[in-house]
């Protein structure tokens, strides 16, 4: 599962052969859930607002990238890294 970012302990990854919604997966401190790309939690619990706070931020951020490497995966092809939060 490639990684497309880390920041502040959270790993955020895409699967490659994942099936709608878009989504991403979220880890901290051996927690996970996923994400859609609105910021919704679909699945899991991060076990620290915190850190879902900051991954809601990091998705507001960047969610055109977001979508545009959902579309890459679902091609086959390789997604980009996106930059973290400072």
């Amino acid at each position: 599962m490639p990684e497309i970012c880390r920041f502040f302990g959270i790993i955020i990854r895409m699967f490659f052969d994942e099936h709608n919604p878009s989504h991403i997966h979220a880890e901290y401190q051996g927690n996970k859930a996923v994400f859609d790309l609105n910021g919704n939690i679909t699945k899991g619990d991060l076990g620290s607002r915190t850190a879902v706070r900051l991954v809601r931020e990091w998705i507001d951020l960047h969610g055109n990238e977001l979508r545009e490497d959902w579309e890459l995966a679902q091609a086959g092809k390789e997604i980009k890294k996106i930059a973290p939060l400072d």
